[in-house]
């Protein structure tokens, strides 16, 4: 039987060794996400065995040991910016490159796998591109970094092989929508995986000229309690603050309610401004060229971007309806003001005289024209009265 033990004195006792080779009966693997110092991982080994077993055996077996306590070992805070990480890209289309750019120039080991072939974009970024997912997870990355649309991640993440990845591996999305995945992933996911979500609130587009002050959302949605765990979701983490991101930490449910009444309404604005047909004229004012921006900036991202916008996120739909809401207001807020100044109008004409304290030059409205051309009711119409006014039709009722 064989008992092993360590301690953190600086000497170091095995047992007698021949020359032929053993295998540990559970070797580990060699540690593949943090370097240490050396001062760090000098240990005393004490091996126990018996007659039977042999020596070389231990020897192996206490190697591994110390592999492992070398990988599970605090590392200061300080050294996470030295740790690099081999980071899986899934989805490799326009924004899973944008985001391998900035990570591979820091330094991480990128893998990336596509349903199209991206495989030239890869090699241009200096990314190793897989055809098969299998074949990148046998890599063993220690992140797997979903960057599919929203539509398509339940069944990228169901069609992937888990089972050939590592038991710690990290899992982070970044999509627009933070329920979704957070559930998603918690129903999928092996218990042992860690979950991050995030979400870079920037793309290709407004990221172009570099990620300083755009804001980064992120929840630690389960993560071991190892240190080894720990500080690879601060590693990763770093990415975007040593990008100058500004990092946000709250919950997916949070998200979801901010998002819903800021990028959803963004999105929806600019979609309806897009089908008004929106051109570019010789007077544009300020305003109207942000008008412009919006509608350029959210008509380049895809329908189905916007779609999954609203499908999976709850709030969506109430925001909605707020919308719908509050365009009915300022119509109503229209009408009612343009009846007051009918009604005054009508008053004058019917009195002949001006309204005590107001001048007929005051009123907004012109005096009725000799030509204007007579309106007549429809016909399903019977309990409303309409007037002319500038050659338009108007109800006067509320």
């Amino acid at each position: 039987m064989l008992s092993i033990s360590s301690s953190t004195t600086t000497t170091s006792s095995v047992g007698p060794t021949n020359n032929r080779t053993h295998q540990c009966p559970n070797s580990l693997s060699p540690p593949s996400l943090f370097s240490l110092s050396r001062r760090n991982t000098r240990k005393t080994l004490h091996v126990r065995y018996n007659r039977t077993t042999n020596s070389n055996t231990a020897v192996s077996c206490g190697t591994a040991v110390l592999a492992r306590a070398s990988n599970e070992h605090i590392l200061d805070p300080a050294n996470v910016r030295d740790a690099k990480l081999k980071i899986a890209i899934i989805g490799f289309g326009n924004f899973g490159q944008f985001l391998a750019k900035t990570i591979v120039k820091q330094g991480h080991r990128v893998l990336a796998y596509s349903r199209s072939d991206y495989s030239r974009a890869a090699k241009d970024i200096s990314v190793e591109y897989f055809s098969d997912p299998d074949d990148l997870c046998e890599e063993h990355p220690e992140v797997i970094l979903l960057c599919t649309s929203i539509l398509s991640t339940e069944k990228v993440l169901r069609s992937l092989p888990l089972h050939r990845l590592r038991r710690s591996t990290l899992f982070v999305d970044v999509l627009s929508v933070k329920e979704f995945p957070r559930s998603l992933f918690l129903q999928v996911l092996p218990k042992d995986f860690d979950i991050l979500c995030t979400h870079p609130m920037f793309g290709p587009d407004s990221g172009k000229n570099g990620w300083g002050g755009l804001p980064f959302v992120f929840d630690k949605v389960r993560v071991g309690s190892d240190p080894t765990r720990t500080h690879r979701v601060e590693t990763f983490l770093t990415i975007f603050r040593d990008a100058g991101c500004r990092m946000v930490e709250m919950t997916c449910a949070e998200h979801d309610k901010h998002a819903a009444g800021s990028q959803f309404i963004t999105h929806m604005m600019g979609r309806v401004l897009e089908k008004l047909g929106l051109e570019n004229t010789p007077i544009n004012t300020k305003g109207y060229e942000s008008l412009l921006n919006l509608v350029d900036n959210t008509a380049r991202d895809s329908f189905e971007l916007f779609y999954g916008l609203f499908l999976y996120n709850k709030n969506a739909m109430e925001q909605l309806d707020r919308m719908d809401w509050a365009f009915e207001m300022v119509k109503k807020q229209l009408s009612g003001h343009l009846h007051d100044l009918v009604r005054k109008q009508l008053m004058l004409e019917t009195n002949n005289d001006p309204i005590k304290g107001e001048k007929m030059d005051r009123l907004l409205l012109p005096p009725p024209s000799e030509n204007l051309p007579q309106i007549v009711p429809s016909a399903d119409v019977t309990e409303q009265e309409f007037v002319a006014v500038n050659g338009s039709r108007l109800s006067t009722q509320c």
